[in-house]
């Protein structure tokens, strides 16, 4: 017991960095299977897969995904029904940085959408990657 109060300063910085390690894994978990921008480009040519971007229209607007379709997130939940013709297809979810992602994911998911992948890394990642951008 000794031991735990001379060095707690030293036993709460281990478990707070151990949680720091570990908080990508839970919040990856949240958003479902989520796709590298490799999956997505295989999901894309191969199935065909719609992509949606749930940035705001001025994000949108400066630049996007080749063929994305632009769904802000605040306007998903009322939007979805417009998707209704892709439910049975992959849909890649992006946004500036995959932030966002899950919770479009997951508001998708609720409205019958079963093949949802957040994009990791979003646009962000996209860009990096040097992968085709149109404005």
């Amino acid at each position: 017991m000794k031991f735990v109060l001379d060095n707690i300063g030293w036993i709460l910085a281990a478990f707070i960095s151990g949680g720091m390690l570990l908080w990508p894994l839970f919040r990856r978990g949240a958003g479902g299977p989520w796709v590298s921008t490799l999956e997505a480009t295989q999901l894309m040519n191969r199935e065909d897969a719609l992509v949606i971007d749930v940035r705001d229209a001025d994000a949108y607007a400066k630049g996007h995904i080749l063929g994305a379709k632009s769904v802000p997130l605040a306007d998903l939940a009322r939007r979805a029904g417009d998707l209704e013709k892709h439910k049975s297809k992959a849909v890649i979810v992006s946004c500036q940085n995959g932030d966002r992602s899950a919770a479009a994911a997951a508001t998708l998911r609720q409205n019958g959408f079963s093949r949802v992948h957040p994009l990791n890394g979003g646009f962000a990642a996209w860009q990096h990657a040097g992968l085709p951008v149109e404005k």
